[in-house]
C-alpha cells in the first residue's frame, strides 16, 4: 500500500507515547488511519518481530518509522524486506547495553511489569545485520542531546544513510511533529495532501 506506515515504538514504551500520538493524530486529519499501524509489542524481542511482520504483510511496503529499540527493530526488517525506513534515536547494538538492565521492568505507560532476561538479550543479538548502505532508503534523525544514547553510536553505524543530526534535544526527539512532514512525504504521502495542517499546534 503506497503511503503506508507502521510506527514502532521502543523499550518499555506504547502506543501512546507522544510521537505515536502525534503520527495517528495526523493521519486521521489526512484520512488515512487504514494505512498507519501502530502496534502494542510484546516485550520479547521475537514475539515483537512477529508481530511486526504480521502488520508489514497487512500493509505491503510501509515505510518503517522505528524509534529507539523501535529503530533496531526497523533496521532488521528493512535489510530483510527491502523496506525504507526513518529511524529516530534508534539503538544500535542494544543486547550490548541491556546487561546491566537485566530483571524486573516496567512499562512506562501500560504499567506492565515483567522480567528482562539472558533469552532477550539473545533474541535482540539475532536480529543484528550488518550496517546498512543504502542512503536512499533510509532516513536517520539523531539529536545530540539523548540522554539515553550517545548519538554517535548511530552517526558511525548509519554513516553511509542519509543522517539528521541536530544539535541538543533529548532522546524523545523535540520537535518531532515539526518534522512530520519530511516523514509523510518520504513515505509517499503527497504534500498537497497536509499543506494545511499546522504541525507545529500538534
Amino acid at each position: 500500500m503506497s503511503g503506508s506506515i507502521l510506527y514502532i515504538h521502543g523499550f518499555n514504551s506504547a502506543p501512546a507515547s507522544k510521537k505515536a500520538c502525534q503520527l495517528v493524530e495526523v493521519m486521521e486529519r489526512l484520512g488515512l488511519s487504514e494505512q498507519l499501524r501502530v502496534p502494542a509489542l510484546h516485550h520479547h524481542p521475537r514475539e515483537a518481530i512477529g508481530q511486526l511482520e504480521q502488520a508489514i504483510a497487512e500493509l505491503g511496503s510501509p515505510l518503517l518509522v522505528g524509534s529507539s529499540l523501535g529503530g533496531y527493530y526497523a533496521t532488521h526488517l528493512a535489510e530483510r524486506h527491502g523496506l525504507k525506513a526513518l529511524l529516530v534515536n534508534p539503538a544500535v547494538s542494544p543486547h550490548r547495553m541491556f546487561d546491566g538492565y537485566l530483571g524486573p521492568q516496567k512499562n512506562l505507560y501500560t504499567d506492565e511489569t515483567w522480567e528482562l532476561t539472558h533469552d532477550h538479550v539473545t533474541a535482540l543479538a539475532e536480529l543484528e545485520v550488518p550496517a546498512p548502505q543504502d542512503s536512499q532508503r533510509y532516513q536517520v534523525w539523531l539529536q545530540t542531546g539523548d540522554e539515553t544514547l550517545d548519538y554517535r553510536h548511530a552517526q558511525q553505524y548509519y554513516r553511509a544513510c542519509a543522517l539528521r543530526i541536530q544539535a541538543g534535544g533529548d532522546h524523545g526527539f523535540q520537535g518531532f511533529a515539526g518534522q512530520l512532514p519530511a516523514l509523510l512525504s518520504f513515505a509517499g504521502i503527497g504534500a498537497d495532501l497536509y499543506q494545511a495542517i499546522d504541525f507545529t499546534a500538534l
